[in-house]
């Protein structure tokens, strides 16, 4: 198998928390595959990081999930119960669908901390292309940014509080049961724990990384997690 992931941006040697997750997934399920890195998505499937089986592809990183769940006869899910399933997708919706998209403003709308995604996202292009390029893409992420739940039309004090109402809800989770779910590791601690890595451990830190890092017990979930599967966003 081969997982198509984004090259190595922002210090972080997997900056896709959606890529980081499967990839832990792969490896938590001891499957043979591979990484490889490719840059422009405009030319992927559903233009997002796939899984490639046999000439199978599977885009998206949540039925990537489900294939490979089949794929080992329930080797991700079989043996969880329905409460498990529905509190651990309750907060991977959470992390994925509204922590994510906090993350992004971080990176792509901060004016001081673009020039960041304009190196390591399109520094590949020639000038002046590459600055032609990074605009519009900018452009077109701060359309999305507003038109998601209108997170775009909060100022930043407002977008703190929603970011700080994302991490409390982790952490109690994580303070009380160790994991998402329990006790134990599962798959749903994958997408979490990367959604996190992703906001911590940008370089140099973004405003979401300062207020995130400021939790000691999601900064200790995290790297429990990534240490348990052996997969770390960063570079070791």
């Amino acid at each position: 198998m081969i997982l198509h992931v984004l090259p190595p941006a922002f210090g972080q040697r997997n900056p896709s928390p959606f890529c980081l997750k499967v990839e832990m997934a792969l490896t938590h399920l001891g499957l043979d595959f591979t990484l490889r890195e490719k840059m422009e998505l405009t030319k992927a499937p559903k233009r997002k990081p796939w899984l490639e089986d046999n000439n199978k592809v599977i885009a998206d990183s949540e039925l990537i999930l489900c294939y490979l769940n089949t794929k080992t006869d329930g080797g991700l899910f079989g043996h969880l119960t329905p409460q498990q399933m529905g509190l651990g997708l309750s907060f991977v919706r959470l992390a994925e669908h509204h922590l994510y998209w906090l993350i992004l403003a971080s990176r792509w709308l901060d004016d001081d901390w673009f020039a960041n995604i304009q190196r390591d996202f399109f520094g590949y292009l020639p000038a002046p292309l590459s600055w032609i390029v990074s605009k519009s893409a900018r452009l077109q992420m701060r359309l999305f940014y507003r038109l998601h739940d209108g997170l775009g039309c909060h100022c930043s004090q407002e977008q703190t509080l929603l970011l700080r109402a994302d991490l409390n809800a982790i952490a109690g989770q994580v303070s009380a049961e160790g994991f998402i779910t329990g006790k134990e590791l599962c798959v749903f601690d994958f997408a979490v724990a990367a959604m996190l890595v992703a906001g911590m451990d940008n370089e140099p830190g973004t405003w979401v990384s300062e207020i995130a890092n400021e939790y000691t017990i999601l900064r200790d979930y995290a790297e429990k997690v990534q240490e348990s599967v052996g997969v770390y966003g960063r570079f070791t």
